[in-house]
């Protein structure tokens, strides 16, 4: 779901990078072959993370929800000479096909792929801070992550997290229990003295924290 209009959108991707062939492959194998495709970053929201990736220079990123890849790649973009990505996917048959992706960018040997619940992987990887955390998984524990992987965040680092507009419905008078949960996920942070926040309107609404 995107909240831009259509036309906005394809203006906006007119007037960034282009996104690079290996992604469009990708880009291309999720919406054919994989459930729930809309998920996947796409062409405007990976460059965002690209850039902010090569702006951070991160030596170590912590991504909660790997999903085909697509992000994933995005981020290792940025990564210093010797960095590496952590990302955490619940579903261990997305694994062959993500060896693939990995390897056709040239970026396998800077992730570390983990595959079962995020709460607990979170807690179990052996990494002091993460100078990025990027949060895009299930919607309903994102304040739980954001909690989590606080105290790892060092100070000035990143914690991204994707779908804080959620199709509109968090400032509309929708009451279900996916809204509620990122309402009080944004209402939270908002609040959050430790934080520099602001939400951007691409895709899905996107928030940018900077841990102070």
């Amino acid at each position: 779901m995107e909240i831009l209009p259509h036309d906005l959108q394809l203006y906006l991707e007119d007037h960034c990078d282009p996104e690079p062939a290996e992604l469009q492959k990708i880009n291309r194998y999720t919406y054919l072959k994989v459930l729930r495709p809309h998920m996947l970053s796409g062409h405007y929201q990976g460059r965002l993370l690209s850039m902010l990736s090569k702006m951070m220079q991160p030596r170590r990123i912590l991504e909660i929800g790997t999903f085909t890849g697509y992000s994933t790649i995005c981020l290792a973009e940025g990564l210093a000479e010797d960095g590496l990505i952590h990302t955490i996917e619940i579903d261990r048959e997305f694994e062959e096909m993500l060896n693939q992706h990995f390897k056709s960018t040239n970026v396998d040997k800077k992730i570390i792929q983990h595959f079962g619940p995020a709460a607990q992987i979170i807690v179990e990887i052996n990494e002091d801070s993460f100078d990025m955390v990027f949060i895009d998984a299930d919607k309903k524990n994102n304040l739980s992550y954001f909690n989590l992987v606080f105290d790892k965040v060092r100070s000035g680092g990143l914690i991204i997290i994707d779908n804080v507009l959620w199709k509109g419905k968090v400032y509309s008078e929708e009451t279900d229990a996916d809204t509620r949960s990122i309402r009080e996920l944004n209402d939270h942070v908002a609040k959050d003295t430790r934080v520099e926040k602001l939400i951007l309107p691409v895709r899905d609404g996107i928030m940018i924290i900077r841990k102070k």
